[in-house]
């Protein structure tokens, strides 16, 4: 593997968890494997290791688009990550309240919602 791939590897796993990536790449089969490559090098080595913005920003940018989107379970993955990145409860509202006007009040509704099964299910994790 190529130095990008194990440079976007480890970010990715420090966004979204090793053992989400682990079994994301563990698990790909010679269909999906160029697909976990490309994401793990280009992605994550490639984008999320350039030094203009923070893993935070990143992070922040990223709930946005996929709400933009409407990519409910890229948005749960990555509001873990968003957490994980030291982004609080009260920033990502920020955010969804301003995709509520630049994407559309449907589609911050369902982020919305997806952030709070996310937040509900880590409460029940720490309990």
């Amino acid at each position: 593997m190529s130095s990008k791939f194990d440079k976007g590897l480890e970010v990715r796993r420090s966004v979204l968890g090793a053992e989400f990536v682990d079994q994301a790449i563990n698990t790909a089969n010679d269909f999906n494997k160029p697909l976990q490559q490309l994401v793990t090098e280009y992605c994550w080595g490639e984008i999320w290791t350039r030094p203009g913005l923070e893993k935070k920003q990143r992070s922040l940018i990223n709930l946005a688009l996929l709400t933009a989107l409407n990519k409910p379970h890229e948005f749960k993955l990555h509001l873990r990550g968003a957490l994980r990145n030291g982004c609080t409860k009260e920033e990502i509202q920020e955010v969804l309240l301003q995709c509520a006007i630049y994407c559309g009040v449907p589609a911050a509704v369902d982020s919305f919602r997806n952030a709070n099964e996310v937040f509900e299910s880590l409460e029940k994790e720490e309990k």
